[in-house]
């Protein structure tokens, strides 16, 4: 289910819409690393997404957010608006996905369609399969400091 409300550009202001759905909101990043690795990291809005932990456990190179032009060459979304949805618009495969594990948790999640006017409401599982069917396997990855390395799902 899709609802529409006011622009929110960041997690803070997604999850200060009361859109009636009982799960949590999805934060997304986009990082490239020193060797121009893409990531899309998608973890639940208040996860605080420590970038030097992330490359330990990918293992990855050095992480900075990618800039706005890579953000629309490859996944098609400008800042404010990226989404796990947006791996449609990467049929190449030149992002790789990471979801934080305390997000994997949950059995249902909230992310914009593409804009930052909207939030869906869809099953984990079917999010899951939706990437997948876009030729990206997603890596399950504990954003916490203390927690274990990335693992497959």
């Amino acid at each position: 289910m899709t609802k529409e409300h006011a622009l929110a550009f960041s997690a803070v202001d997604n999850s200060a819409i009361d859109l009636g759905f009982a799960c949590p909101h999805t934060k997304n990043r986009v990082l490239r690393d020193d060797e121009g690795t893409l990531v899309l990291v998608i973890a639940k809005s208040s996860t605080k997404v420590d970038m030097t932990v992330l490359s330990k456990r990918l293992p990855a190179g050095r992480f900075s957010f990618a800039k706005p032009d890579l953000l629309m060459t490859y996944l098609g979304v400008m800042p404010g608006s990226v989404t796990a949805f947006a791996v449609i618009n990467d049929p190449a495969g030149r992002v790789k996905v990471i979801i934080d594990q305390e997000l994997f948790a949950s059995d249902r999640l909230n992310c914009h369609p593409l804009e930052n006017t909207a939030t869906t409401n869809i099953a984990r599982d079917d999010l899951l399969r939706f990437i997948r069917a876009t030729g990206h396997e997603p890596i399950v990855v504990t954003l916490a400091a203390r927690g274990p390395a990335a693992t497959s799902i």
